[in-house]
């Protein structure tokens, strides 16, 4: 299923969830970015907004602005999982115990359907295709439900060995969030939806990107519009 996340990353839980309503009849999912509060709550997200929630809280360690102890920057995310949040995001690169403690969050759900989003970023560069399907391997191995890989392009070569993993992942049997940062990578953002990724993200506005090459949600759905209109004038 054909998802656009809106990622939001602002520093109090009001500003936060008044942008998600504003913005939210253009998103499929919303991201909350943690690491960017000032105060981290997940609560008021989950009783105000009712699309589908994504909590993220990444470490400086992966270019997020969370600078804690592991083990505070994981409560909340176990919070959300227990309070009903859709997805959570944790790095691939988290400690073991981050992975298990968030994964038995899921499973003492019962019936929950929050999924384990094991994500991995480069942002200097695209390594080779096989260290990305290496990568893709490990994310399956820590029992994510979907993986997330996001790599800086320098040029199309990159991109499209990014776009590629999907074929790898469907092999796998493990749903793919894949494309690229920087301004070659920007039609990946786009194409994975259109070659079996999982998800997309976008930012609330063109000003409020949270990686590089980052297309506003505005832009996005004016891209698909455009998409769609020349398929049915083709098809006239």
């Amino acid at each position: 299923m054909h998802r656009i996340c809106v990622s939001i990353a602002r520093e109090t839980v009001d500003e936060g969830v008044a942008v998600a309503k504003t913005i939210g009849p253009l998103a499929d999912v919303i991201e909350i970015r943690l690491d960017s509060l000032r105060d981290i709550e997940v609560s008021p997200f989950l009783e105000q907004l009712s699309q589908p929630l994504l909590f993220t809280n990444r470490p400086t360690w992966e270019g997020g602005g969370f600078g804690g102890d592991e083990e505070a920057r994981i409560a909340p995310l176990v919070k959300a999982i227990q309070q009903g949040a859709h997805y959570v995001d944790l790095e691939l690169k988290a400690p073991s115990d981050s992975h298990n403690m968030l994964l038995e969050a899921i499973a003492a759900g019962g019936d929950s359907d929050c999924r384990l989003i094991l994500s991995w970023h480069n942002f200097q560069e695209t390594p080779t295709k096989a260290e990305l399907v290496g990568r893709l391997a490990m994310i399956q191995d820590k029992g994510a439900h979907i993986a997330k890989i996001v790599t800086m392009a320098h040029d199309y070569h990159d991109v499209l060995r990014v776009l590629m993993l999907q074929e790898e992942a469907a092999g796998m049997d493990i749903p793919l969030i894949a494309f690229c940062m920087g301004r070659p990578g920007v039609i990946s953002r786009l194409a994975t939806l259109e070659l079996g990724g999982y998800m997309t993200y976008c930012a609330a506005s063109e000003n409020e990107a949270t990686a590089p090459g980052q297309l506003s949600v505005a832009v996005l759905h004016q891209i698909e519009e455009l998409m769609t209109k020349e398929t049915e004038t083709r098809r006239a």
